[in-house]
């Protein structure tokens, strides 16, 4: 927090334009200084340990308290810390200007320029299906990244809503923000699995489609889908690749232009919990239109899925069927060979049978 605060802006103009000094902007607390403070937490953290893992720090007798020497181990990696950020803001006011703000201009802008953009979006809907086909957790992956711009453009649109009571694309309102990455990007989990899941409840012939369909169908009306992706596969599955990474790209299409056309409201500051399952995700984050379009997307999805989910489905039924056969004849034959052992037993009981014994001779 020292850090944050030492590399932060410490002067603010008033509505008259008087600009009063020593002071932290409430501004960059908020949206404008979210990726600066997530880095700079990020290299605070990382300097901390790497003192800790090195024992650099003041050493207590045995006898002193465990509190009191955690408060003394903290000293020297604190004094490191504050002495850099002291440094850095040096630099950065050399240059009339701050980290945090040369992180916001550089880097942030930018991205949350770039991320509402309809290629910028469809790059974010394809990396996380993309990325969970090789078994990778896409969703942890992308939203480490685009999480920060997500928040910073929501708190932005809240922002806006506050000041002017309603957000739109003409006052600088967001298209892409945490809602549209939780609730429509990964609705029912990555790749929009649901149409995958609704196949495999109703319209299955395999026993492993059937069983996995009633195994994931809970998990993925609150948005978790491991069961389907590890249990089918998808993962290293190419024929159901194609609706895994389409469906959540054709979402992300359609959302845009609905926003961006004004037939659906942005989002504001209201975030429904990534298990919140569709529908009552839209109705909390966006009201009844965002509602109905979540379920017309749910329709979607089991039609885009459908054709390919049937494909997979039949093969693994040829595949049953098959082993099943194969079963038949391997108990048959199991049978044939227990008939013959059976014979030559009764055989060898009648031969001994009709053999005379020793008394007899």
């Amino acid at each position: 927090m020292c850090s944050m605060i030492l590399l932060s802006p410490m002067q603010a103009a008033t509505e008259a334009g008087e600009v009063v000094a020593d002071v932290v902007p409430l501004v960059w607390t908020g949206a404008q200084g979210m990726v600066g403070g997530i880095l700079v937490a990020y290299f605070v953290s990382i300097t901390y340990c790497w003192f800790l893992r090195r024992n650099i720090t003041i050493k207590m007798p045995d006898g002193v308290p465990p509190n009191v020497a955690t408060a003394f181990t903290a000293l020297i990696p604190g004094a490191a810390i504050m002495t850099i950020a002291g440094v850095v803001f040096g630099i950065f006011y050399a240059f009339e200007t701050t980290m945090i703000e040369t992180i916001y201009n550089v880097i942030q802008t930018p991205l949350q320029g770039l991320s509402d953009t309809l290629p910028g979006i469809l790059v974010v809907a394809f990396l996380i299906p993309f990325l969970w086909f090789f078994g990778v957790h896409g969703s942890s992956i992308v939203s480490g990244v685009m999480s920060p711009i997500a928040l910073s453009n929501t708190a932005a649109n809240q922002a806006i809503v506050d000041a002017q009571g309603i957000v739109t694309l003409e006052n600088g309102g967001r298209i892409f923000t945490q809602q549209f990455l939780d609730n429509y990007v990964n609705m029912t989990g990555a790749g929009v699995t649901i149409g995958l899941v609704v196949y495999m409840l109703f319209w299955a012939k395999s026993t492993q489609f059937k069983t996995l369909g009633r195994l994931g169908g809970a998990p993925a009306v609150f948005n978790i889908n491991e069961p389907i992706t590890f249990g089918t596969p998808i993962v290293m599955n190419p024929l159901l690749a194609v609706p895994f990474f389409l469906t959540p790209m054709i979402n992300s299409t359609l959302l845009y232009f609905g926003m961006s056309t004004g037939l659906l409201p942005l989002f504001t500051g209201v975030i429904a919990p990534w298990t919140t399952p569709p529908i009552l995700s839209g109705l909390i984050i966006g009201g009844w239109r965002h509602a109905v379009f979540q379920a017309v997307l749910l329709v979607l999805a089991i039609a885009i899925y459908y054709v390919f989910a049937r494909a997979a489905d039949q093969m693994a039924y040829a595949d049953e069927l098959a082993a099943h056969e194969e079963h038949e004849v391997e108990a048959a034959e199991h049978e044939r060979e227990q008939a013959e052992l059976e014979a030559l037993r009764r055989e060898h009981v009648a031969d001994a049978a009709g053999k005379p014994t020793d008394t007899e001779h």
